[in-house]
């Protein structure tokens, strides 16, 4: 593993067990003050512009954290990168982030920084305050600093157990109206809309109904809806269509998160049948779209494998359930039989043997980690949902799992479809050695982005590079209406990702997901180098992006590094 050069690093870092040791930065060319006509000029690279076309040779000058000129420039930065041989890119985006918590403890983001990310949109499952606290929360990110760009979501299951807890009941007229309050105080404290993780309970037991009245909130102010569906296997098109009417019904665009088709037998089938039913819904001009990961494994709590009914009242309630020997029969009948609003990744993954123990959370059970669980059973000597259950049951916190269930074909299928972007379902880690804040150790934390290139440019041809830079830049930036972001334009803030397009390689896998990718030469967020030579400098230049219904800032903004707001805007 390469070492990392970090300055002013938290202590967390430095104890981490697989931390890279501290080390001074190599000196780069410099230029005295009075002489220096742009903070950083980038050289000779061969520039990406973010809207799919083709590269350009160009000088890049950056002034104020914003790109100031593109083209030849004779006049000498303060700090000169030479980029001959390699690719400037804008700063990669990433579509479904989870890094809502971590950043108040570490706002460095190491490993998204590492594979090219320089802002990150969260909030699957919200904010980790409640909607009063939301304004607040983004203002202890800027005081603290954070190393890449920032906004989250807000999630209607935030204010659905605020209201009625992990009741599987629908809320009465006045609660309804509490949950839509609670949402739009979420948008005026800076959300960027609404999500749904609808197969999860309590989320997964509420109607379309009720998803479309709260979030008409959150279409007031301009904001997105986004969703983890409620079923991404054999009812996948169902559950498109779902996410749709709500959005079409409430007003706002819609945000499908990382879209994959996880049912075997409709491989090759499922998707498609997504593009058809989401270009008509373009057609007639609902503003949809979605994001995906590159991998063919999912990851989630091994509790997902449990019908949903069981869920109710919380994690105290479903292990009294477990307990419950006449329950227990009952939840395995409904792996065959089905649940109503379940969906059954067991039969997603093909069957026990697709489902891999990534994480026990438990000492006694840790010699069970990537194994299937039909392997575990049979060292238990045990069936193998009695095996699962048992130690979702035994786990001290939430129990973490592997699922194989979806096709490369489907994956360069969906990769076409032109509005498609990338998201990793992953979160920035808090130290090194460990996975992220979900607890999930799953490759795409470290190498989602560059396996768009190395795999899907490079090695299947799946897109060009100027495509797969464009789904990871200006489309995103364009999708969540991020002013002044995703294209290489003058005005524009200098968010800058530079890599080595024959050394660009996804190195992290399954068996060891925390390895660091390599290609990736510098990153600049808002004009400040915070990946040096493959190194993060320990820079926190990000900035926070406020949803649509904040308060805008008044006055004149004045540069001062990780101290932005940086509105969205339509």
């Amino acid at each position: 593993m390469r070492d990392l050069r970090v300055l002013g690093l938290v202590a967390v870092m430095a104890c981490a067990s697989s931390a890279r040791p501290v080390v001074t930065p190599a000196p780069r060319q410099q230029a005295s003050a009075d002489t220096a006509g742009y903070d950083v000029v980038i050289r000779n690279g061969r520039v990406l512009d973010g809207e799919g076309n083709p590269w350009i040779r160009a000088d890049v000058g950056i002034r104020n954290g914003r790109f100031a000129k593109i083209g030849r420039i004779t006049e000498r930065g303060r700090t000169e990168i030479d980029a001959s041989g390699k690719y400037v890119s804008p700063g990669w985006i990433d579509m479904m982030d989870q890094s809502g918590e971590v950043l108040l403890r570490n706002g460095l983001a190491i490993n998204k920084l590492e594979e090219g990310v320089t802002t990150a949109i969260a909030g699957e499952g919200g904010t980790p305050v409640p909607a009063g606290r939301v304004a607040s929360y983004f203002q202890q990110l800027e005081r603290q600093g954070i190393s890449i760009n920032f906004g989250s979501y807000f999630s209607e299951t935030q204010a659905r157990v605020a209201v009625l807890g992990m009741s599987a009941r629908k809320p009465t007229a006045p609660e309804l109206e509490h949950m839509r309050a609670i949402m739009d105080t979420a948008m005026r404290g800076g959300a960027m809309g609404m999500t749904t993780a609808l197969i999860y309970p309590p989320s997964s037991y509420t109607t379309t109904d009720e998803l479309v009245e709260v979030a008409k909130a959150a279409a007031a102010y301009g904001g997105t809806y986004a969703s983890h569906i409620r079923d991404e296997g054999k009812g996948l098109v169902g559950a498109v269509q779902e996410a749709i009417a709500i959005g079409e019904r409430a007003g706002l665009p819609v945000e499908i998160f990382h879209l994959k088709a996880a049912y075997q037998p409709g491989w090759g089938v499922l998707m498609d049948s997504v593009r058809q039913t989401v270009d008509a819904a373009r057609a007639r001009g609902v503003d949809v779209a979605a994001d995906m990961y590159v991998y063919t494994a999912g990851g989630t709590g091994l509790e997902a494998t449990i019908p949903a009914w069981a869920h109710e009242g919380g994690t105290d309630s479903l292990k009294a359930r477990l307990a419950n020997p006449e329950i227990r029969a009952r939840l395995k009948r409904e792996i065959t039989t089905g649940s109503p609003g379940w969906w059954n990744i067991i039969q997603a993954s093909g069957g026990w043997d697709g489902i891999v123990l990534v994480n026990a959370r438990n000492p006694e059970n840790a010699k069970y980690e990537q194994k299937t669980i039909t392997e575990i059973a049979r060292e238990m000597g045990k069936d193998p949902a009695d095996a699962a259950w048992d130690l979702v049951a035994q786990g001290h916190g939430r129990v973490m799992a592997i699922y194989h269930m979806m096709s490369e074909s489907d994956i360069e299928t969906a990769l076409r479809f032109p509005w498609t972007s990338i998201g990793s379902d992953a979160g920035a880690v808090a130290q090194l050695g460990a996975p992220d804040e979900s607890g999930l150790p799953h490759p795409r934390s470290f190498g989602n982005f560059p396996r768009v290139i190395a795999r899907y440019v490079k090695q299947q041809h799946v897109l060009t590079l100027p495509e797969a830079i464009r789904k990871m830049t200006g489309w995103p930036a364009t999708r969540m209406r991020l002013a002044h972001r995703g294209t290489i334009q003058v005005g524009n803030w200098a968010d800058v990702t530079i890599f080595d397009y024959d050394s660009l390689e996804d190195r992290a896998t399954y068996e060891h997901p925390m390895e660091f990718p390599t290609g990736i030469e510098w990153v600049l967020v808002n004009g400040v180098i915070t990946i040096d030579h493959g190194r993060h400098t320990g820079a926190k230049a990000g900035q926070v992006l406020w949803g649509p219904g904040a308060a805008q800032p008044t006055g004149s903004l004045t540069y001062s590094v990780g101290r932005f707001r940086s509105p969205v805007s339509w």
